[in-house]
């Protein structure tokens, strides 16, 4: 080049650039770490309600369970992933250990409504901070919705297909289920979510103050 000067391009990322990346990648390792372990909690919790706090019914092979007042809570506070993993890996506990072997079909459906619970609370923006009224109406109709969803459509199928069930016998097991975890749903799951959002209230007051 005559006379001239060069110009040499700095290819190197901005400042910003750097401060935002490294922010994000520690929010996602921060994420990674606390819904780990919550997933961890939330699934031996799930397998301790489901296994000694099981309530008998008159349907053969179906239990009034409490557990999924819980499992609706954390997805509610953690987010479908976590839901989904909490329910699967609770479920499979319960059956392990209950010595009948693990029934998939039943499993898949708990998997399954952890998972909506956690895309149901994103859709309908259900603030845990804020379960006052509304928030218990759309935490309710929520669970309800995925419950029917679970129990009178996954895990039927699921039963028929792989499991080779009769269909007179799912219905049955079915409406139990599905009406029972709905009802232990609402008293449990309302309850725990009432109770966190008053935590976070409070600790939201002491740090404005």
């Amino acid at each position: 080049m005559r006379g001239g000067i060069s110009l040499v391009l700095d290819a190197a990322p901005h400042p910003s650039r750097l401060r935002r990346a490294t922010l994000s990648q520690e929010r996602v390792k921060k994420f990674s770490v606390k819904t780990m372990v919550a997933i961890g909690i939330g699934a031996a919790l799930f397998f301790v309600l489901g296994r000694y706090v099981a309530i008998p019914s008159p349907v053969p092979n179906t239990t009034i369970s409490v557990q999924y007042g819980l499992l609706a809570f954390m997805a509610v506070v953690y987010g479908p992933v976590a839901g989904a993993l909490i329910g699967l890996i609770g479920h499979a506990l319960i059956d392990f250990s209950a010595g009948w072997g693990i029934w998939w079909s039943w499993v898949i459906a708990s998997g399954v409504f952890g998972l909506l619970m956690g895309l149901a609370a994103k859709v309908l923006k259900m603030d845990e901070a804020e379960m006052g009224k509304k928030g218990l109406i759309k935490f309710n109709l929520a669970q309800v919705v995925c419950h029917l969803i679970c129990w009178f459509l996954v895990a039927p199928v699921l039963d028929v297909y792989m499991m080779g069930e009769p269909w007179d016998k799912l219905l049955a097991q079915g409406l139990v289920a599905g009406v029972a975890n709905a009802v232990t749903t609402a008293i449990v799951g309302s309850l725990l979510c009432v109770a966190y959002a008053a935590t976070k209230t409070k600790a939201g007051s002491l740090t404005k103050e």
